[in-house]
């Protein structure tokens, strides 16, 4: 039986070159049931006529599916479905009708946040996006990330590929890490010290879970990281949360009873504060009095294009008492989801030990494609096309703040890619967010990073990494104008 060329066409949203849309609607009406072992497909020429494609993407389509066993060729008579292909499910999918348990009572430990931030998917769509910790691709080197994904997956790295590393990680990774990444913080370590993680957040997840109990307990700067926050109540810890002032976590104000401090010293989150020497030192020579553990998120120490950043705790730190996060999904981009911990080796290893029980590693590809883009020189070269074009756009923010008489509640001094900002105290930002969403703006309203349930709820995060220079001043003027109005 032949199947009719009406029954293929391509979809108009589908995704991917014409050659795979067409390679992927054969394929999927095989998987389906719809095109049976046996079947003829229509004629390359055929097909190419009904689709409105050349010929030869359909004969290219078909000498992949050809590759994969999904159809054969039968000498002149044309293309058939295979008898080989993938055979469709012999039972139909069903929903589970109405629940009979009480998940009220059966879940045993909650995880979604009281509250958190909300990131829309479709936030590139915006006219005015000053939404944090997204990739701008006009300014990500695409191509040479390809060409590196490309290398990774080449012959000779076929077992940095495909092979399981249990507890390990790629040895050229943790080499250039060691060699390159750290001294660059001032900071030493051995490949036992060090363990990548999926993303910073993976990271101070393994770190809380290693350290804390029920039994003890944990500072955090308030206002903070949301999800930092939430990881630390799940661990069931004790937890005091530590407001900042203009020189982030002050040390004198940690509860005697502290077991583990978790702060963003170079570039608080979300105040942009960087804590300055005499209080890193005062901090440091706390910990080791009275016997703490500090773990530094030092996120955004690539973006130094004001001042040089201020030198990492950990590389302050004589005694091994400080616990050091990085990643590189804030300066590559955030879809990567690859971060490191640095700390003691005792310390490294339970770590990597709880990493293989839930996740194994993080994928080999990723983190030789990483290895490539890093020691290839071009992370450097992205890291400065970023820096220039972040600082042309703070310049920007800067002015279009002041020229709309906007208050700035905090802003890195050497850098970064946002600003904390403060409304008039009746104004609840999250109302401001949404009113201003309706006219393509789109800002981060501050609820979330504050503790408690009567956090100020007058901040918002202004970010610049996403939005083009040119729009940064008409985006505010919005912003400005919606909060007269509301005023």
């Amino acid at each position: 039986m032949a199947l009719p060329v009406e029954t293929f066409f391509l979809h108009p949203d589908a995704e991917g070159t014409l050659q795979t849309q067409v390679r992927q609607l054969v394929a999927e009406g095989i998987l389906a049931g719809r095109f049976r072992p046996g079947e003829k497909l229509p004629s390359s020429r055929k097909l190419a006529a009904h689709l409105g494609v050349s010929r030869i993407t359909i004969t290219l389509a078909f000498t992949e599916l050809l590759a994969d066993d999904y159809i054969v060729a039968q000498g002149r008579s044309g293309y058939f479905v295979s008898e080989n292909a993938p055979e469709p499910p012999q039972f139909p999918a069903t929903a589970s009708e109405d629940s009979t348990v009480d998940w009220s009572r059966a879940i045993g430990q909650r995880f979604t946040p009281t509250q958190g931030i909300a990131k829309p998917r479709d936030w590139a769509q915006y006219r005015y996006p000053f939404v944090y910790g997204q990739a701008d691709p006009t300014l990500f080197d695409s191509a040479n990330w390809r060409l590196c994904a490309l290398e990774a997956l080449g012959k000779k790295d076929f077992d940095a590929l495909t092979a399981d590393y249990y507890d390990s990680d790629d040895p050229k990774l943790l080499d250039f890490i060691a060699r390159q990444t750290l001294p660059r913080r001032g900071i030493l370590a051995k490949p036992d010290e060090i363990l990548l993680t999926l993303g910073a957040q993976n990271a101070l997840w393994l770190t809380a879970q290693v350290l804390l109990t029920q039994r003890r307990t944990a500072a955090i700067e308030d206002p903070c990281y949301p999800a930092m926050r939430g990881i630390l109540e799940q661990s069931r810890c004790h937890l005091h949360a530590i407001p900042v002032d203009k020189d982030g976590l002050p040390p004198d104000s940690l509860p005697a009873e502290t077991d583990v401090v978790f702060t963003t010293p170079s570039h608080q989150c979300p105040t942009a504060a960087t804590m300055p020497m005499s209080r890193r030192m005062a901090l440091l020579e706390k910990a080791e009095k009275d016997d703490f553990l500090i773990v530094e998120d030092d996120y955004e120490f690539e973006m130094s294009f004001l001042t040089p950043p201020s030198p990492a705790l950990k590389s302050l730190d004589k005694n091994g008492r400080v616990i050091y996060v990085g990643s590189f999904s804030k300066s590559l981009f955030p879809g990567l989801r690859l971060g490191y911990l640095v700390g003691p080796a005792p310390f490294i290893r339970e770590a990597r030990a709880l990493r293989a029980s839930v996740l194994r590693h993080p994928p080999g590809h990723i983190q030789r494609t990483v290895t490539y883009f890093l020691s290839r020189g071009h992370y450097d070269a992205l890291v400065g096309r970023m820096g220039r074009a972040f600082h042309d756009r703070r310049k920007m923010m800067d002015k279009a703040v002041e020229d709309t008489g906007l208050t700035v509640a905090g802003s890195g001094s050497f850098g970064g890619s946002a600003l904390w900002m403060r409304a008039p105290k009746h104004i609840d930002t999250r109302h401001l967010a949404q009113r201003l969403s309706e006219q393509g703006v789109l800002i981060e309203p501050g609820h979330a990073f504050f503790s408690g349930e009567d956090a100020p709820k007058n901040f918002y995060r202004l970010a610049y990494s996403s939005i083009p220079s040119k729009r940064i001043a008409n985006g505010i003027e919005i912003l400005a104008r919606t909060l007269r109005s509301m005023s």
